[in-house]
């Protein structure tokens, strides 16, 4: 339950510390007092939207925190484990802070968290109604919901869930797979005529990046080899090569060899030097057979193939060659599953058919769940309104055959007739504000009882009704605090009365500003609110005696 409720520098609300209790606690005030401001932080904690709009003073930065009671609430405790968020088997501390700039944080013990961390755990905690959920009444997903809550389908639903989304799949997969396949058969010749021309391509793995590896290679062989040739012919094969004109030389100066003295010795000299280029040159000739001159013929070979690639991939408009046999293994099993089209479609048609019995026998127990809990439920229902003036009400709580979607096979409607001989009619239809107000506190008595929600917060649900039927609604309230802890926002006295405590809403002016304040009332400052609600003076004798008469008249 909500123990204690913090709000500081939100809205008119400069500092509020609240002591909340078990059973029904009463929150009165007159209308602009700041009830639904504190309902409006409390919902921010809860995960709601933030706005730096809300913050009071633009220097500091808003705070709201509430603490719980949640001894043996499992599903609070696993939350915790599983995000790594400490906890207290005995106390849960939400805080919600907004910055100047409007920067939002979370935190659940003191533990930083998400938005949605915090929204988690606070469906868990506490349930707010307010008089727009009454609206909610009428609408087809609220009923589903309430159903599916009393029928316990929450695991049912997950499990559901993922069922239906394969069969949605298996679907889509069949669509597909047919679409495909009458657009094959249209171009199967050109898909054939292309798988043709890709295989006379011959093409192996990372060939184009081999053929280019090797250009580089070749190309910087034949460049090589082109100069040691250039060299050799410089030296030994060319026109006017350097060896035959040395030897050139040498015949000449064997005939004038005694014009030379003995030192100069030019004869020898010319020999050591046809030696050296002898030996130079059979140096080059070893060097260049280590390059072959066949290369240049390789060469346009390589760029030749990699001209006839290249061509090929453009006309795929692909990047790469392994592209290219990616598409032609495309091309075989689209041109293979044309082939075996009728088994490929009716093994798609046999995993559809898998999937929705699948999902079938998971929504079949579900609705199963719901008409079993849809008649109970009617019967629950009747009983709870009937003592709140509608004792000629007929629920007609309706599970009828839909088609199957993500919430299941059944549609969900709420049928109601208050008067004798009525037509149950939908609950949008046939009831008036105040009925569906009677309508809506009987669920919340309902659900509270089934599913022991910790907390339950009632923003003026009872608009609409007042004399008797407004002192049962009270009452019920009462009850339904017997189980678990009710915070009731309301206008009526009689409703008022019933609280095991009351707390007061109203706005003080400073000097400065006005500021919203809430003090919890001693019996007798009780009276005089119950007495304000009832004649609007809280002085006035015979409102005092009203008040303490409906307070007496409240079981201890």
């Amino acid at each position: 339950m909500l123990c204690s409720l913090h709000i500081s520098n939100y809205a008119l609300i400069d500092r509020i510390d609240l002591k909340l209790h078990p059973g029904l606690n009463i929150i009165t005030g007159e209308t602009g007092g700041g009830k639904s401001i504190m309902l409006g932080a409390l919902s921010l904690l809860l995960g709601g939207r933030a706005d730096s709009r809300s913050i009071r003073q633009s220097d500091r930065k808003s705070v709201i925190e509430a603490v719980f009671d949640v001894k043996g609430n499992d599903a609070l405790k696993s939350i915790c484990v599983e995000n790594d968020i400490d906890w207290d088997d005995d106390r849960m501390i939400l805080r919600r802070e907004i910055t100047p700039s409007g920067r939002s944080r979370g935190f659940i013990n003191d533990t930083p968290v998400t938005v949605e961390r915090l929204r988690e755990a606070g469906y868990r905690l506490v349930d707010i109604h307010s008089q727009h959920q009454n609206q909610l009444l009428t609408g087809p997903a609220f009923q589903l919901d309430i159903i599916d809550s009393l029928a316990d389908n929450k695991a049912r639903l997950e499990q559901y869930s993922g069922l239906f989304a394969s069969y949605r799949a298996a679907v889509h997969k069949l669509k597909a797979t047919k679409a495909a396949i009458a657009r094959d058969k249209e171009n199967a010749d050109f898909m054939q005529y292309q798988l043709q021309r890709l295989e006379e391509l011959d093409l192996q793995p990372d060939e184009l990046k081999n053929l280019e590896a090797d250009r580089e290679q070749l190309t910087s062989a034949a460049v090589t080899r082109e100069s040691l040739d250039d060299a050799l012919t410089a030296l030994s094969a060319g026109e006017g090569n350097a060896m035959s004109m040395v030897a050139k030389a040498i015949d000449a100066i064997s005939d004038v060899a005694d014009l030379f003295s003995e030192n100069e010795d030019l004869l020898n000299r010319l020999e050591t030097v046809n030696v050296e280029l002898g030996d130079i040159t059979d140096a080059i000739e070893r060097k260049a057979s280590a390059f072959p001159a066949e290369a240049s013929s390789d060469l346009e070979a390589i760029d030749s193939r990699i001209a006839r690639i290249t061509a090929v991939m453009n006309r795929h408009n692909v990047d790469d060659s392994n592209s290219l046999m990616e598409i032609a293994s495309r091309l075989r099993l689209r041109l293979q599953r044309l082939e075996d089209s009728q088994n490929v479609v009716a093994e798609c048609e046999a995993q559809a058919r898998a999937a929705k019995k699948a999902a079938m026998d998971v929504a079949n127990l579900i609705s199963n769940a719901r008409k079993a809990a849809a008649e109970e439920f009617g019967t629950m229902l009747r009983e709870t309104a009937v003592p709140l003036g509608m004792k000629n009400l007929v629920c007609d709580i309706a599970v009828e055959p839909s088609d199957m979607s993500v919430t299941g096979i059944d549609r969900v409607e709420f049928r109601f007739a208050f008067n004798k001989n009525q037509t149950p009619l939908p609950v949008g239809a046939a009831a008036s504000g105040g009925e569906i107000s009677r309508l809506m506190i009987s669920i919340k008595s309902i659900i509270a009882r089934r599913m022991a929600l910790p907390s339950i917060i009632f923003d003026e649900v009872d608009t609409g009704v007042s004399g008797d039927v407004a002192d049962r609604m009270g009452r019920m309230m009462r009850e339904i605090g017997d189980k678990i802890q009710v915070i009731a926002i309301t206008h009526l006295p009689q409703v008022a009365a019933k609280g095991t405590h009351h707390f007061k809403v109203f706005k003080h002016d400073t000097d400065i500003s006005t500021v919203t304040h809430v003090e919890e009332l001693t019996p007798d400052e009780r009276i005089g609110e119950i007495a304000l609600m009832l004649s609007g003076d809280a002085s006035d004798s015979a409102a005092r005696g009203a008040a303490m008469a409906l307070l007496a008249s409240t079981p201890e």
